[in-house]
């Protein structure tokens, strides 16, 4: 009798790794059309146009319009192809690990000025586009809460080390880190005033040692 014949399992992977980087592909012409155009004007076709994929490609891949927009700041946040919380990050564990406050701040500056050179286009982006847009209104509330609930969390280490300034609470101390690390004060002093990336990352943590510590 004949052998039966036996059937090969299908392999995925390459379709899989041809589909995950088909997606980057689609996102990083996404970054480049919201940079250059702002988020209102970036249209899926255009994505697609640029991306070399069909618009229904955009919308399996990745989504509508505004979650193609949340992603871009999912990785710009984590600085990979995927969404990192903020808790899992390489330097937010060393900086947690950390028992001297200032080398605490000193790690929390390299880590933002290194967030915000991938970040600052795309979040002013998304803040420009919420006061019209719903759906972009959605992820910037849901952007601007985690991170607000993240500078607390930061405020809260400072404060368990003994050594945040007295009469500083927790609540102040999140804000004050909140109101200095943001996308805002980047771009007005590394594209309005000229600074360095560097200079920005060393005032951040002076500032910082300045402000929250005894």
């Amino acid at each position: 009798m004949p052998r039966p014949v036996k059937k090969r399992r299908y392999d995925g992977t390459g379709r899989r790794a041809a589909s995950a980087a088909t997606r980057q592909r689609i996102l990083g012409a996404a970054r480049e059309l919201i940079i250059e155009r702002g988020y209102r004007k970036t249209t899926i076709a255009a994505i697609a146009e640029r991306a070399d994929v069909n618009a229904d490609t955009v919308y399996e891949l990745v989504g509508r319009k505004a979650v193609v927009l949340r992603e871009l700041v999912e990785q710009a946040l984590s600085g990979t192809d995927r969404s990192i919380a903020g808790e899992d990050r390489t330097r937010v564990r060393q900086m947690r690990a950390e028992s001297d406050p200032r080398v605490k701040l000193s790690i929390y500056a390299r880590e933002v000025r290194q967030i915000q050179q991938r970040l600052a286009p795309l979040f002013l982006a998304l803040r420009d586009a919420s006061s019209t847009e719903p759906e972009a209104e959605r992820v910037w509330k849901e952007i601007s809460d985690r991170r607000a609930a993240n500078m607390r969390k930061l405020a809260a280490d400072l404060q368990g080390t003994g050594r945040l300034r007295p009469g500083l609470s927790v609540d102040e101390a999140a804000d004050v880190v909140w109101a200095t690390n943001s996308s805002e004060l980047f771009v007005l002093l590394t594209v309005e005033r000229g600074w360095s990336s560097q200079r920005y990352e060393r005032w951040l943590a002076d500032s910082w040692c300045r402000l929250l510590l005894a």
